[in-house]
């Protein structure tokens, strides 16, 4: 990912060229999760979403996130209080933009998925905001 740090001592079960990431993304999730890019608040197709499923990564299709541990936090971004697992998403220090934040990062694949809040007294289990791009995400619903 351009301008950004390579994730240290991890090597990604998805390996491919940023050629084949730009043949299979199109532009806008291109910049998103290979180039650590936001998309405007508000309008990603998740932010309202209460569909009952699993989020996965739109670059790699690694399941992430369920539908259980999304709230409403009002940021204008899908937000989760908790990963699957802790081993779905790898975090790292981003001091992009003049300011210090915890990147949230698919770890199949090293895409860029949001960021991460702790201690914003949200009414979690975790106290947690996992603030993730709508497009970074494909949400799969539960069967009926």
């Amino acid at each position: 990912m351009e301008g950004m740090e390579p994730v240290v001592g991890a090597t990604p079960a998805v390996v491919k060229s940023e050629e084949q990431w730009r043949a299979e993304l199109n532009p806008a999730e291109y910049r998103v999760l290979r180039e650590a890019g936001t998309e405007p608040a508000w309008t990603g197709e998740y932010t309202e979403t209460k569909t009952t499923g699993v989020y996965h990564c739109r670059a790699c299709g690694a399941e992430l996130f369920r539908s259980e541990t999304k709230f409403d936090s009002h940021c204008g971004w899908p937000s989760f209080f908790s990963p699957l697992a802790g081993d779905r998403v790898i975090l790292r220090e981003d001091r992009s933009h003049g300011m210090v934040r915890t990147e949230v990062l698919c770890a199949t694949c090293h895409s860029h998925l949001g960021h991460v809040f702790e201690g914003e007294g949200y009414p979690t289990p975790t106290d947690q905001r996992y603030c993730i791009n709508s497009i970074s995400l494909r949400l799969v619903p539960d069967e009926a």
